[in-house]
């Protein structure tokens, strides 16, 4: 059955605005010069400034997934907590590229938050699950399954941070857009991809300097590992995972870490949140205070964007 001059109208819209969106242009690199909060001069690897809403580490992840299904418009399932920068991101990609999207999120039906309102007004379909439920998303591949009533060929997957193998592509092009191979880079990390995307994008070159933004993250070991793998990289090992800078776990913001992210957002005009840069930029600040740096080394900082949960914290 030919389409309707009209569906092909909406589709080619549809079309153009997903390729704009994930046209090739690069985030800025920008240098913090004082030397007093951080301690030393630092690169900033803008990628906040990707897009206005689908940001950061986000746009990388979802880019080539995404462009594989530019031709077709199948339901887009995921998952995410309340705050979720991942669910925010891909319903606007979802709106924007003509997608339907649902999200499973964890929680009782009756929590709300800013950022799933914003999810529902671009079309995404919130569903929650039980903590358990949402366990079982993370340890069963074929789990999502069971909460969509028509989990067949017209719904893809897309896993817990959009981590999958095929979003290391996106975040590796990240290196290639560097005026210069620092040293050192350093991340957030939550599920890992964007720690080996960047190690992909280095090829061995330098070390990567990965916060791991949650308690009892020493398993990202094996993740980074198992993403290289299944996308066909090198097992890169030139990074150091630290795991004891997540101030309480994922999600956790003690008034110091809020404090920290208020005076780096004055002192510089860059905004940070306290669930992953924020605690990247202390962490930065706490090593060159240990002196983990040498004094040639250059350190660039990935800003991974995601300012979601800026948005569920008052002071």
């Amino acid at each position: 059955m030919k389409s309707s001059p009209t569906l092909r109208a909406a589709s080619n819209r549809c079309r153009c605005r997903f390729n704009v969106l994930f046209s090739d242009f690069p985030s800025p690199c920008q240098l913090l010069e004082s030397t007093s909060f951080l301690g030393r001069a630092v690169w900033v690897k803008r990628d906040d400034l990707l897009h206005a809403e689908v940001s950061g580490n986000k746009f990388r992840k979802l880019k080539y997934p995404l462009l594989a299904l530019q031709e077709l418009r199948p339901t887009l399932v995921t998952m995410g907590g309340p705050w979720s920068n991942h669910l925010h991101a891909l319903a606007h990609a979802g709106a924007l590229g003509g997608w339907p999207t649902i999200g499973l999120v964890r929680g009782a039906a009756e929590q709300a938050s800013v950022t799933l309102d914003d999810c529902r007004r671009l079309g995404m379909q919130i569903r929650f699950v039980s903590r358990d439920g949402y366990r079982q998303l993370r340890d069963d591949p074929q789990a999502w399954r069971r909460h969509i009533a028509a989990a067949d060929d017209s719904h893809v997957w897309l896993p817990e941070g959009g981590s999958a193998p095929a979003a290391l592509r996106g975040v590796a092009e990240l290196v290639g857009e560097l005026p210069f191979i620092p040293e050192v880079i350093m991340a957030a990390c939550g599920t890992g991809a964007t720690l080996a995307g960047i190690l992909a994008g280095l090829q061995g070159q330098g070390r990567v300097i990965g916060i791991a933004v949650l308690k009892n993250a020493g398993y990202l070991h094996q993740e980074i590992a198992r993403l290289l793998q299944e996308a066909g990289y090198p097992a890169y090992r030139n990074y150091e995972l630290i795991t004891d800078a997540h101030h309480g776990g994922y999600g956790k913001a003690p008034p110091e870490l809020r404090q920290f992210c208020r005076g780096f957002s004055r002192e510089f005009g860059v905004p940070i949140e306290p669930v992953y840069t924020g605690k990247l930029f202390h962490a930065l600040r706490n090593l060159q205070q240990a002196r983990a740096f040498r004094a040639d080394e250059r350190v660039l900082a990935v800003h991974t964007g995601g300012m979601q949960g800026a948005r569920g914290f008052v002071d």
